[in-house]
């Protein structure tokens, strides 16, 4: 089973070598199908489409403390070893959260 773990932070970035031992330990376990940081929110885009019309905004399209930092796709048995991870994950430390998606199989 596939799961997207969304890494939302509370504006601080964590300590850089506990994100490199986790990346590490995803990696070493079999479990990392991908992941990736995200530049900051400043740089975001935000695309609308209303009617016809394709609307582009400069910029996030909500104020909010969160933000979503990165992302990782891990292989995993079962929810439980999802979740177990998203808890070992620095994202989800000291005021930040890590939102768990199972991915959808189509077809």
């Amino acid at each position: 089973m596939k799961y997207m773990l969304l890494i939302y932070s509370g504006g601080a970035a964590g300590d850089f070598e506990a994100w490199m031992d986790y990346d590490k330990s995803v990696k070493e376990a079999g479990v990392y199908v991908s992941g990736e940081s995200l530049t900051d929110v400043a740089q975001a885009t935000t695309v609308r489409v209303d009617g016809a019309e394709r609307v582009v905004t400069d910029g996030p399209f909500a104020e909010t403390r969160e933000v979503l930092g990165g992302y990782y796709v891990l292989d995993v048995p079962d929810k439980e070893t999802a979740l177990d991870w998203a808890a070992r994950c620095p994202g989800s430390w000291e005021g930040g959260a890590v939102v768990l998606r199972e991915c959808e199989v189509y077809g």
